[in-house]
């Protein structure tokens, strides 16, 4: 059976802009804690601040993770199958990061692991646009 295109990129559009929609939901706690640790004053950000943090960015790394199950399951045309597989494991790497950045505020503020857990993230941020951009044109060539 062939996978249905317009059912795909609908899909993927969809997790993109809920992705990014939850991503602007979390910054303003993401930023809090980066200028904390910037600015050299991880005491401004009481326990209890922080694991209002810590709930939020689970409650968004949870919806993360079903949309990278979802990922996981869709039936990419032929022509993006590739890229559909790096855009599948940069996702999971994304969505690893954004655990590995709750971990690393649990019991306090680690900032060495958040900061690797930054990266972490970043970097997949990379490809996930590039996979996007990738297969937007591939799929728009006939």
């Amino acid at each position: 059976m062939k996978p249905n295109l317009g059912y795909y990129v609908q899909k993927i559009n969809d997790i993109v802009k809920n992705t990014e929609a939850i991503g602007e939901e979390m910054h303003p706690c993401y930023e809090e804690i980066r200028q904390a640790i910037d600015k050299e004053e991880l005491a401004a950000i009481s326990d209890e601040r922080r694991a209002e943090i810590v709930t939020i960015f689970k409650e968004g790394t949870n919806q993360y993770t079903a949309m990278q199950q979802t990922v996981s399951t869709l039936r990419p045309p032929a022509r993006v199958m590739g890229i559909h597989k790096k855009f599948e494991r940069a996702y999971t790497e994304y969505v690893q990061g954004c655990e590995e950045m709750i971990t690393s505020l649990e019991t306090g503020i680690d900032v060495a692991a958040f900061d690797r857990a930054e990266i972490k993230q970043d970097t997949a941020t990379d490809a996930i646009s590039f996979s996007i951009q990738r297969m937007t044109s591939l799929l728009l060539k006939k």
